[in-house]
């Protein structure tokens, strides 16, 4: 059967899995049939190049040229390849309403050319950078600003962006990456003045999310200073995420007080040092909430009992839960919990059962040591959240506690015993041995953790995170030397628990991160050849410190995976050779790869025949302990090579170990940064459809 034979509406459903710069340059040239429906509208209407890395200045600029006029939704996120002169070709798409320029090369007038010829703007993502000036924005340009309704604006700068132009505000999400050195600058566009103060009386969303640094704290007040004066009555959504400690101001404390008050919440993110030892969650009201994120604050199990989920009651909307960090949150009342002590089965019970519809948990960075008894471990509890589409534990809440309660006491076994082994193969006490095949469990009682994962066969994304994993590679900081030891427990988490994320076939990614118990890495095989959809891929500081022994089966994992198009490798003594590379040749969908070791080694050759024949990959980011002068070379040479014909490429290869360490990646475009090179658990890290 020809496929010109089947019907327009399935041809139509096949055509929307192909880029819309594809259907529009090339499909709809093959011939008038597909030329008709590649310009149908339910396909045009929509025009996504976010991560299309092979669209260029020419073909965007054809593509303005050509369905122009029926592009309603346009996404150039993280196109930080296309000149300021392509993006300006944003001025054909009249009837745009919804446009995302972030990470695009912007200036205040560039801005306000485009925005004066977008008169349907509703929706609009753009970054505020050094030099921005809001003088430079013409009437048309705050006319079409005045009537946008959702507004997200990163800032690199000490600015209120285009804010106060925005005065119909519905949702304001605001990121700010402003770097500590700009502190000097708070420039008086930021005074309040009648001019520029926000206007948010209509405002229904507020988020937050502020990198490292005094200076984005500073920032972020003054936006909450307007909302302390006067909170929203149609507020339903609050969140700040803040690492660190953010103090608690005279300003602040009046708007939660406010909040309290006067708003009914459907969803809540507070920075730790507002929630430790308030009665905040007391006096807040919610209604139907479906998001909560308490990372990082001392909830204990009581406080998560009685004030998040309402002693308990229905709360089936809530489909986000962030815990990360809440290190008391599955104990009783007292916050004088110690690592090693267990948490309550009561409390998770009462957790699943509240909580039936959960779509994304993160438990990690705590340690959850689970009590011996039958049905009290967590992965047991766990196993009744059906719906959940992704999840972060720590590797010691996987644990067997019989196993590490019976490997924890001193053996009894008299002396002839071991002498009885004779010259044959040396035991190793203590250690867990795998499995010749870890898929092979029915001969044995499966894993609580192999339960766990058999009973949610639809979870797209799994992390698995040392609750005292720090990554080598911090966000403002120069490369952390010493890592903290793994909790006992993680010590009994080996190759048959990582064999058993084999089971989840609909997997796109799987963050694993210090698992000591790593012997050969055996499991990773199976997932290699199981989960045919992963995408994602971070494995960190597996298996003994001093060596890589999972590499064998690493390379025998890559081989298998033909969807993966992000890889990230975090381990002290990493080998990146030829052997390495070539296996990696296998991935043929990869796209972004990122190698952090601080003591490992490269083969130049190696990297550049790699390039040659992965010709997806537009991301290279290497930090390993070769010499300054390695590093430059590679990097100069690979950039030479390929930059012609892979217009997004960006590679960053440099001494993990040296000083200028941070002045680098602060060049890495926020995208690869944000979602690859700096590692952090992702998990419920904001609200689901936070943003279009």
């Amino acid at each position: 059967m020809n496929l010109m034979d089947f019907s327009d509406e399935i041809l139509l459903h096949i055509l929307r899995y192909i880029p819309v710069s594809d259907l529009v340059l090339n499909i709809r040239r093959v011939c008038r049939k597909l030329a008709t429906l590649s310009m149908d509208k339910s396909l045009t209407h929509l025009v996504d190049l976010h991560k299309d890395y092979q669209v260029d200045k020419d073909k965007v600029k054809q593509l303005m040229r050509e369905i122009g006029k029926e592009i309603h939704e346009l996404n150039v996120a993280g196109c930080y390849w296309l000149p300021g002169s392509t993006v300006d070709q944003v001025t054909h798409c009249k009837n745009l309403v919804r446009l995302n320029l972030s990470g695009c090369h912007l200036t205040s007038l560039r801005l306000s050319k485009m925005l004066s010829a977008l008169p349907c703007l509703r929706s609009l993502t753009i970054d505020v950078n050094p030099g921005f000036d809001a003088s430079h924005l013409s009437s048309e340009c705050k006319a079409t600003l005045s009537r946008v309704l959702e507004l997200k604006q990163t800032l690199y700068t000490p600015s209120y962006g285009v804010v106060p132009c925005c005065t119909s505000l519905e949702k304001l999400l605001l990121y700010f990456e402003i770097l500590d050195r700009s502190r000097f600058i708070l420039s008086g566009q930021l005074m309040v003045g009648e001019s520029n103060v926000p206007h948010y009386q209509n405002l229904r969303v507020f988020y937050a999310r502020l990198a490292p640094g005094l200076v984005n704290q500073e920032v972020v007040r003054l936006y909450l200073a307007v909302l302390s004066d006067r909170t929203p009555e149609k507020l339903h959504a609050f969140l700040i995420s803040a690492p660190g400690g953010f103090a608690e101001s005279c300003t602040v404390k009046n708007l939660l007080d406010s909040m309290a008050r006067n708003v009914t919440l459907d969803a809540l993110q507070l920075p730790r040092s507002w929630m430790n030892g308030s009665s905040l969650l007391q006096h807040l009201k919610f209604s139907d909430p479906f998001y909560f994120s308490f990372s990082r604050c001392s909830l204990s199990g009581g406080q998560l009992v009685q004030r998040v989920l309402n002693g308990g009651k229905d709360l089936r909307s809530l489909v986000g839960l962030n815990l990360s960090g809440c290190v008391h949150c599955l104990s009783p009342g007292s916050l004088l919990r110690k690592a090693e002590d267990d948490i309550d089965s009561g409390i998770v019970e009462t957790l699943v059962a509240s909580c039936c519809s959960l779509r994304h948990l993160n438990l990690s960075a705590a340690h959850h040591h689970s009590p011996d008894g039958p049905g009290k471990h967590l992965c047991q509890l766990l196993a009744r959240l059906k719906c959940l589409l992704s999840l972060a534990l720590p590797v010691c809440s996987v644990a067997d506690p019989s196993a590490a309660t019976a490997a924890d006491k001193p053996s009894v076994q008299p002396a002839s015993g071991v002498a009885s082994q004779g010259f044959g193969k040396k035991v190793r006490i203590g250690v867990q041995s795998c499995p010749r095949n870890c898929l092979e469990q029915g001969s044995a009682k499966p894993s609580v953790f192999w339960t766990l994962l058999a009973s949610l066969p639809y979870l797209k994304k799994l992390e698995l995170i040392g609750s005292s994993f720090s990554s080598a590679m911090p966000r403002n900081e120069p490369a952390i030397r010493n890592a903290l030891p793994p909790c006992g427990r993680a010590q009994h988490v080996g190759d048959s628990e990582v064999a058993a994320v084999g089971q989840l076939a609909f997997l796109q990614s799987l963050t694993l991160a210090q698992l000591p118990n790593i012997l050969t890495g055996a499991g990773l095989v199976s997932i290699g050849a199981r989960c045919q959809h992963l995408r994602t891929l971070s494995l960190a500081n597996l298996g003994m410190m001093g060596k890589v022994a999972y590499m064998g089966a690493l390379m025998d994992m890559l081989k298998h995976c033909k969807c993966l198009r992000d890889l990230r490798l975090e381990q002290p003594y990493f080998n990146a050779n030829a052997q390495f590379f070539q296996a990696l040749s296998h991935c043929s969908s990869l796209q972004r790869l990122c190698i952090i070791s601080r003591r490992g080694t490269l083969q130049p050759d190696a990297v550049v025949a790699f390039m040659t024949a992965c010709l997806e990959v537009v991301m290279l980011h290497m930090f390993t302990g070769e010499s300054l002068t390695v590093c430059k070379n590679l990097q100069q040479s690979l950039i030479w090579s390929f930059q012609a014909d892979r217009p997004a490429l960006n590679i960053v290869i440099f001494p993990l170990l040296h000083e200028d360490l941070t002045e680098v990646i602060r060049d890495v475009p926020m995208m690869h940064l944000d979602e690859i090179t700096l590692f952090k658990s992702r998990v419920a890290e904001e609200p689901p459809n936070l943003w279009w």
